[in-house]
């Protein structure tokens, strides 16, 4: 269908903000713009409380808020989430609207976590910290009053990347157990160029100039892209993943490997829940005091969640 009008002004009114040059930009002005663009979302989560506190990652300490809804039980589910940015932006703070929509919709008390950026923490800093965190949160559920046989991990982007890597490490891993995968506009391959990738590179939302500067400050020299810890679209072990959820967006540059890794997953198996959302484009989840439709799919996320801990 076509661009949705409210999409399309939104879309209007950055290129009329942005240079009319397209320059690679800066990691400080990576990380403004999307704390910029994060102020439009919204989040109807009066009842959700916070506490911040520190986890043991990899190499070093790792900040995270957790976050419960008031009607929560006394054990509940447990989310563990990534925020997006491309790996070098965003944070708890650029992400805590969403985060607390999430919290309310799910029923979940999710943990927002706090991975290292790059360029000054690279490819594997953030795989790393993500599997730790994951690990830690299974670990400590019982303080966190998490119930450790209803573990979700999820992200929005490119922690979405993250969550799907973490759930493709797990399933090797014994002793950790996750019961469902959340991925919205998930970033996903960086070995070919799908054609949404090419038919959105410019002007809606993200560009092709912007993914390609990410990549480069994310990735070492050397690094190979078809790696499953960098592109997890290319693992070829999928057999026993848990549930997917995976919402993608017509006009969004990663749709193409977004929609791939629903039909991956069911090929191998894999209870999948996909909704590619017409008209919209990357992100709109999170623009909810613009988007209508971000409210609505954080409502179908929190059914789709509830429904798939419950199994």
């Amino acid at each position: 269908m076509p661009l949705d009008p409210l999409a399309k002004r939104l879309l209007t009114m950055m290129a009329a903000a942005a240079p009319q040059a397209k320059s690679r930009p800066s990691v400080e002005a990576r990380r403004q713009s999307l704390a910029k663009l994060m102020q439009f979302a919204r989040a109807d989560a009066p009842d959700v409380t916070t506490r911040d506190g520190v986890l043991p990652g990899r190499d070093g300490d790792l900040l995270y808020r957790l976050y419960t809804p008031a009607n929560a039980d006394e054990v509940a589910p447990g989310f563990v989430f990534f925020h997006g940015g491309g790996l070098v932006a965003g944070g708890i703070g650029t992400h805590d609207r969403i985060a607390a929509a999430l919290a309310h919709a799910t029923g979940c008390r999710l943990v927002s976590v706090d991975y290292r950026l790059a360029p000054e923490h690279r490819f594997p800093a953030a795989v790393d910290d993500a599997i730790a965190a994951t690990e830690w949160v299974a670990r400590e559920a019982a303080s966190l009053g998490i119930d450790a046989d209803r573990l979700v991990v999820g992200g929005d982007s490119a922690g979405a990347t993250l969550a799907a890597i973490v759930c493709q490490e797990a399933a090797q891993t014994a002793g950790l157990a996750i019961a469902a995968q959340c991925l919205i506009c998930p970033v996903l391959d960086f070995e070919e160029t799908s054609p949404s990738r090419e038919a959105f590179a410019e002007g809606h939302l993200i560009d092709r100039v912007t993914i390609e500067a990410d990549l480069s400050d994310y990735l070492p020299e050397g690094v190979d892209t078809a790696d499953p810890r960098v592109s997890p679209l290319r693992a070829t072990r999928l057999t026993g993943l848990p549930t997917a959820i995976i919402h993608t967006a017509e006009y969004d540059p990663m749709r193409d490997e977004g929609n791939a890794y629903a039909r991956k997953l069911l090929a191998a198996g894999v209870a999948v829940e996909h909704i590619c959302h017409d008209g919209m484009v990357h992100n709109f989840h999170a623009m909810g005091a613009i988007l209508p439709q971000a409210q609505l799919v954080l409502s179908q996320i929190g059914e789709q969640v509830r429904r798939a801990v419950e199994r």
